[in-house]
Parts: structure tokens; sequence; C-alpha cells
């Protein structure tokens, strides 16, 4: 597997991840409130990430464990072509990519900047630091207006993403991955 490319830094990223994540306004302000993200509530706050890749098939569950009440997020996609195709997020979603920035490096937008970008957009950067650290930068917008950012500082705590982990609150039994469900932000008619 080519050095850079989707497919390797997908599976450079397998594993479970402890994301510590912290929410700015735009002049980089620490915010104690997320309240126009897509699970809005207090930060900073803290998640598990299994991120699973098999070649082809791509899986993420987040489970929020600290911070904020417990609550997962799963979301699924695919490899064509090189390009991570995520399965449509939700009614009115656009289509979402996860494209290289070189080696360690992801990019997960949209494919085409449309109406629903304007209703709720949150392009993410990921980077590999080294082989057991991560870090995740968003940018959201509501409303076709940048509101604030957030960065994610992770460890890697197993390279197994199919074993739920210590702190997981959803005990140690079970699947770790949850069934995908829609999200509304993207929605005509949605507001911030």
């Amino acid at each position: 597997m080519k050095s850079g490319t989707v497919a390797d830094t997908l599976t450079r990223m397998r594993g479970v991840w402890h994301d510590h994540v912290e929410i700015y306004d735009l002049a980089g302000n620490p915010l104690s409130e997320d309240s126009l993200s897509g699970t809005p509530g207090p930060a900073p706050f803290d998640n598990l990430v299994y991120v699973d890749f098999d070649g082809l098939i791509y899986r993420q569950t987040n489970v929020t464990f600290r911070g904020r009440p417990n609550h997962a997020r799963a979301f699924t996609g695919r490899l064509v072509d090189g390009v991570l195709i995520f399965d449509r997020l939700g009614p009115d979603a656009p289509e979402h990519i996860g494209v290289s920035g070189g080696p360690g490096v992801l990019f997960f937008i949209a494919r085409v900047v449309d109406d629903a970008m304007k209703r709720y957009s949150e392009p993410d950067c990921v980077r590999l630091i080294g082989d057991d650290q991560r870090t995740r930068t968003t940018v959201l917008y509501r409303g076709g207006v940048a509101v604030r950012t957030l960065t994610a500082n992770g460890v890697r705590l197993s390279r197994d993403p199919n074993r739920r982990v210590a702190d997981d609150p959803r005990g140690l039994a079970g699947d770790p991955h949850e069934v995908r469900r829609d999200t509304l932000v993207f929605r005509r008619g949605s507001t911030p």
C-alpha cells in the first residue's frame, strides 16, 4: 500500500483512540458550551473513537464518556477509487468524502458545496503524530457563517477496534460499533 494514500492512513488509524476535545470561539477563547454542533453539550469533553478499516469498509464509532452525557455516534463508508465515500449522513446531506493531505493526514469534507452546507458544515482534518497520537481539528459553519473551532488531541488505547475498552460507559461486552443513525443538521428547514 502506497504511503500517504487514504487507504494507508486509514489503516494506520485503525484502533481505539481517547480524544480530549476542546471547543474555541473564532478568536481562540475556550468555550464551555458547544450549542451549535450536531451533538451539542458542555466543553471540554472526552470521546473514545473506535476506527476500523479492512481495506474497503470503514467504520467509526465515537463514544462520549467524560464531560458530557454518555452518547454514541457511528459513521460508515467505503473506499472507492482510493477515496473514502461516507454513507449519507442524513436527510438532504451532501456526499461526504475522506481525502488525503499526504502521509498521515486525512480531510473529511463535502465533495460539493451546496445549500446543505449553508445549514451545517464541519470539515475535519485528522493528523497522525507518530504511531499512537493524533489530532483532529474542525471549523463549524452554521447558516453559512463560521461559528467555532474544535481541537481534539488523541492517544491510541488499543490497536483492536473490535473490542470495547475499560473506559467505555456501555461496558466491556458487545460490539463497540453502533448502528449508524441519520443526523438532521443538513435537513431543509433546520435552523442552528
